[in-house]
């Protein structure tokens, strides 16, 4: 076992920020503005006539409120998502940069954790600005919404360790297109994000109860509306389901990229 040297990950979390100052104006539209257009869009917009038709199938909520806090959580799974394709890839193929810092005392297990803990600081990044433009847009009832910050940090973790778990694998990106094809695009569409999982066929429904985002969804939910402690089992389960996965997803990327890198 290759003991963890706080330096050296610290080492590679300051790599990837000096990399992020030079081209960080190009991720301004993708990380921040689309979910605000899309909340926009979709809360304000689509969210009149839901709002308008009268059905109670949300339980007396808002669009706009149902719809924002599961917003944040499959943000940051995409904006995870994306940060553990790409950049890992680089990093063993394009660049080799992972190569370059094996040649120093920082070790592999160094790099997987500055990875990912540069994930989670852009996930807050994210996050943090994406819930002021909820309480700007009205979409939030209660204070809790500041836990859902973190609740949507876990979220993006629990897919983007085992995405940089996978990408540390590969040798080339193609792939990649598979995995927002057909695992991102349809857990963003049918984790509860838009509607109630209640709304899909009853055969899937124990589909989405597995996959961590809609663990996300409904922690974030539940902390913007008030209503995450009045099932305090409920609340619980949800929150070891997103520890769980990234522990496991933690321990993964570690044995990847030691095993790509020890030769």
């Amino acid at each position: 076992m290759i003991a963890i040297n706080p330096a050296g990950t610290l080492r590679v979390f300051e790599h990837r920020l000096l990399e992020y100052k030079r081209v960080w104006r190009g991720t301004l539209f993708n990380s921040f503005l689309t979910p605000v257009l899309f909340l926009a869009s979709m809360g304000i917009g689509l969210g009149g006539y839901v709002d308008a038709s009268g059905s109670n199938v949300l339980g007396g909520v808002r669009y706009i409120e149902f719809l924002g806090p599961g917003l944040l959580a499959a943000t940051a799974m995409q904006a995870g998502t994306f940060e553990a394709t790409f950049p890992i890839l680089a990093g063993f193929i394009w660049d080799r940069m992972f190569h370059a810092m094996y040649a120093t005392p920082i070790s592999p297990r160094d790099m997987a954790i500055g990875c990912i803990a540069w994930i989670a600081f852009r996930l807050t990044l994210i996050t943090t600005v994406f819930t002021v433009v909820l309480v700007a847009f009205g979409a939030v009832r209660s204070p809790l919404i500041v836990l859902a910050i973190p609740v949507s940090i876990l979220t993006g973790l629990s897919f983007s360790t085992f995405v940089a778990a996978f990408s540390a694998t590969q040798r080339q990106m193609t792939k990649f297109n598979y995995i927002f094809r057909f695992l991102i695009q349809p857990l963003f569409l049918f984790s509860g994000t838009f509607f109630p999982i209640e709304q899909l066929p009853a055969f899937l429904q124990p589909v989405a109860w597995l996959t961590p985002i809609y663990h996300g969804v409904a922690l974030a939910r539940g902390l913007a509306l008030g209503t995450a402690f009045e099932n305090p089992a409920i609340f619980v389960v949800h929150a070891v389901v997103l520890v769980a996965f990234v522990v496991v997803g933690m321990w993964l990327v570690v044995r990847l990229f030691e095993r790509r890198l020890v030769v």
